[in-house]
């Protein structure tokens, strides 16, 4: 990293704050450098902020300082990476004890997965109580994770606090910009959609403002505090996951009329107040299941009786892997075959097209559900070549996975299977 100011942002005017960022002297550090975390730390080192990124894992942390880019189904960020790594704009390291010290800002971009149905902020816990020890006087800590409303201002800051050494406002301020990206189109997200900002007061609101304006060629939205930016956050994730349960439960009743629910979203788009969502095996990755669970623990504290719409949401899109598994069924009921001992292709186990990625993924449901039904099962996915997931080895082509089977379920849209001769 370059040469470190010691001066205290917090006890610096907005126009200190501009100098020092436009002369590149605020240090970044990156807790975290994951699917969203690594493109995070690329742009701000892009932006010609010297920017340090923690991570557990040795073997990611060694890729980044070798300059093996990681994210290879991520596009456009190859030759930033490459570029940042070689000025050592961006570094990496497993020894946030040695990174925090040196920051002036700290970007938590942590997982916050759940279990059981419930969020896990374990790793964001563990994290926070490290910069309690850690944390320069006078930096700034922005969440990027995606978080239940009340999180930051209910437990974090006093995680941070427990060490007795620091305090919020005194000796540190913290604020929200929960990240906005879809993986396999980060960057594109990054430079086009609108990023939310909130803080724990005015002046830390327009500090994260002011840093994320110099990294981001986005508009930036004004948030009245952390808890309103993390609720739309969850809003817009939300709203799909409910609006894709309506449409799969459309789908189960159009099976039973004879409809074609691909006709009716077509038809109904045209309307200027429709917005179309589609179909399918069910709804997975680390955003749309979690955040419906965020948003239903945080109503389960207050009356279980409120998200009624969001617990059947959830409950709709859970049983789809089953219905694929159903329509197997009675697709060979049709054809007079046994199921039994058959051979079941199944193309596409990521969560969504196009990325290597099966957190939360409808197929890994499919699969336990076909494997009690004691059938062979032959899955390709040309993101997982010759890797072993959910207990089986990928296949290297389509046609060695589809070479004796009995039926082809495509789970996931890749698009390497929208050209597929079906006969």
């Amino acid at each position: 990293m370059e040469k470190k100011t010691t001066q205290n942002i917090m006890s610096m005017d907005l126009d200190e704050i501009r100098a020092m960022i436009k002369k590149h002297e605020i240090n970044v550090c990156l807790i975290g450098v994951g699917r969203i975390g690594l493109p995070t730390a690329i742009t701000f080192a892009n932006s010609g902020l010297p920017t340090i990124g923690v991570d557990i894992s040795q073997e990611l942390v060694e890729m980044i300082n070798s300059g093996n880019f990681p994210l290879k189904d991520e596009p456009g960020y190859q030759q930033l990476f490459e570029g940042v790594i070689k000025t050592k704009k961006l570094t990496a390291t497993t020894k946030i004890e040695e990174a925090v010290p040196n920051s002036d800002v700290i970007v938590l971009s942590l997982p916050t997965p759940m279990i059981d149905k419930v969020p896990d902020y374990s790793a964001l816990r563990l994290v926070a109580k490290k910069l309690g020890n850690l944390i320069k006087k006078g930096s700034i800590v922005v969440v990027e994770s995606t978080i239940e409303p009340g999180f930051v201002e209910n437990e974090l800051i006093d995680i941070i606090e427990s060490s007795g050494i620091l305090k919020s406002k005194k000796d540190f301020i913290i604020g929200v910009c929960p990240e906005n990206a879809n993986p396999g189109e980060i960057f594109y997200d990054f430079n086009n959609r609108p990023r939310l900002v909130g803080g724990i007061d005015e002046k830390t609101t327009a500090i994260i403002l002011e840093v994320y304006k110099h990294v981001f060629p986005v508009e930036l939205i004004k948030m009245p505090d952390c808890k309103t930016a993390n609720a739309v956050k969850l809003t817009t994730n939300v709203f799909r996951d409910i609006n894709i349960a309506f449409v799969n439960e459309l789908a189960l009743l159009f099976e039973k009329l004879g409809i074609d629910t691909y006709t009716v979203i077509d038809a109904a788009k045209k309307k200027y107040n429709f917005q179309p969502h589609f179909p399918g095996p069910g709804v997975g990755g680390p955003c749309l299941p979690v955040n419906s669970y965020q948003y239903l623990n945080s109503a389960k504290k207050i009356d279980q009786n409120l998200l009624k719409i969001v617990q059947e949401a959830r409950r709709i899109n859970e049983y789809m892997p089953q219905h694929v598994v159903d329509l197997l069924i009675d697709a060979f009921s049709e054809s007079n075959r046994k199921l039994d001992n058959s051979t079941i292709a199944l193309l596409g186990i990521s969560y969504k097209p196009n990325v290597h990625d099966v957190q939360i993924a409808p197929s890994e449901d499919i699969i336990k559900l076909l494997n009690a039904k004691n059938v062979k099962l032959k899955i390709f996915d040309p993101y997982f070549m010759s890797e072993t997931v959910f207990g089986h080895k990928i296949e290297n082509s389509i046609s060695d996975a589809i070479i004796d089977s009995d039926a082809v379920i495509i789970i996931t849209g890749h698009k390497e299977f929208e050209e597929l001769n079906l006969e």
